[in-house]
C-alpha cells in the first residue's frame, strides 16, 4: 500500500508520496516492503499508489526489473477513475477492492498485503507458514507496543490460541485502553500486514467499507477464525517526523535497532553512480554518510 497522503510527515510529503521519502542517505520507505518480499523469494508485487506519486513510480521502475524469464514482477496500480465510478481510492480496503481483477490473473490461494511507511525486516514465509498451519483465514502481524503509544495503533486481544477476539482501532479513551488484556504493559498493535485467504478476502471487499483496520478486520472477527502472528524483531511506523527523525538517528548508533548491513537480507534500492564521499580536516562520529558528499573543517 504506497497511496496515503502523508499529512503527518509535511513537509517531506510536499512534494512527494509518504513511501518515496528518503531513509538512511541512499534509501526510500517504499524499498523496506519490497525487499522483504524479495529476501522472502515474494516476486509477484503490486504496489498501490495514489497521492503525488511521480517520484515514487519514478524510483519504482529504476530500482526493481526482473528479468525476462523470470515470473517475478514489481507492477505500479495507480489511482483511476473508471466507468463505473468516479472517485479516488476512499481506504486501504478500497484501494484493494478496486485492483481485484488483477489478482484474479494468478492462481495463488493467499495474498500478502504490505504497509509502505515502515521500517522493519521480516521473513513473509514464516508468517505465510504460520497462517496455514493454524488454520486462520486471515493472519495479523502484530508488534507490543507500550500503552501510552495505543491510540496511534490498532490494539487486539488476542487468546491463548492466537485468534484474535477483540479489535478496537486507535483507542483514545482510557477506559478502553485500560479494559485489555496487558494494560498497562505493552498491547498487541496491528503492524498493518495481513495475510488473507484470497476467497476470504473477496468476500471482505463486497461491501462499501473503506479500510481494513477500522472496518474489515473488525467485522471479520466475529464470523471469521483471524488470528495474530507476533513479530519480535524491531518495527518502527515511520508516520510522524519525530518517528522519522529519530528512526534516521537510531541507525547512527554503534549497534544500530535496525540493521542495514545484513548481507544475509539485504535492502535493495536504486544504484546512483556517485562518487565517494569525501571527508577533509573534519571529526566525524555516529554518522552516516552517503555517496556523493563532501564534507569540509566540519
Amino acid at each position: 500500500m504506497g497511496g496515503g497522503a502523508g499529512t503527518r510527515l509535511f513537509p517531506l510529503t510536499k512534494d512527494r508520496a509518504k513511501p518515496a521519502v528518503p531513509l538512511a542517505g541512499k534509501y526510500r520507505l517504499v524499498d523496506i516492503p519490497i525487499s522483504n518480499c524479495i529476501n522472502s523469494d515474494l516476486r509477484r508485487i503490486f504496489i498501490l499508489t495514489q497521492f503525488q506519486s511521480s517520484s515514487l513510480h519514478r524510483h519504482i521502475q529504476e530500482s526493481y526489473r526482473f528479468d525476462n524469464f523470470s515470473p517475478g514482477f514489481v507492477e505500479i496500480m495507480a489511482a483511476q477513475q473508471r466507468s463505473d465510478r468516479t472517485d479516488w481510492y476512499q481506504g486501504t480496503a478500497d484501494a484493494v477492492r478496486q485492483n481485484l481483477l488483477h489478482l484474479n490473473d494468478y492462481p495463488h490461494r493467499l495474498v500478502l498485503i504490505l504497509s509502505g511507511d515502515q521500517l522493519y525486516r521480516m521473513d513473509f514465509w514464516a508468517l505465510i507458514e504460520r497462517h496455514v498451519a493454524s488454520g486462520a483465514e486471515v493472519t495479523v502481524a502484530t508488534t507490543p507496543v507500550a500503552a501510552r503509544e495505543a491510540h496511534a495503533f490498532g490494539i487486539m486481544e488476542v487468546g491463548m490460541d492466537d485468534r484474535i477476539t477483540r479489535f478496537v482501532e486507535k483507542p483514545k479513551d482510557p477506559a478502553v485502553q485500560a479494559s485489555l488484556p496487558g494494560y498497562p504493559d505493552d498491547l498487541p498493535a496491528s503492524m498493518g500486514i495481513y495475510v488473507f485467504n484470497r476467497e476470504v478476502l473477496a468476500q471482505a471487499l463486497e461491501g462499501a467499507e473503506h479500510d481494513f483496520g477500522k472496518d474489515i478486520i473488525p467485522r471479520l472477527i466475529e464470523t471469521r477464525r483471524v488470528h495474530a502472528y507476533r513479530h519480535e524483531g524491531y518495527w518502527e511506523d515511520i508516520g510522524t517526523i519525530r518517528s522519522f527523525y529519530e528512526a534516521n538517528l537510531d541507525l547512527c548508533e554503534p549497534v544500530p535497532r535496525f540493521n542495514f548491513y545484513d548481507a544475509g537480507a539485504p535492502i535493495f534500492t536504486h544504484a546512483r553512480y556517485l562518487p565517494a564521499t569525501k571527508i577533509n580536516k573534519s571529526r566525524v562520529e555516529r554518522s552516516v554518510i552517503a555517496d556523493g558528499c563532501i564534507i569540509n573543517d566540519a
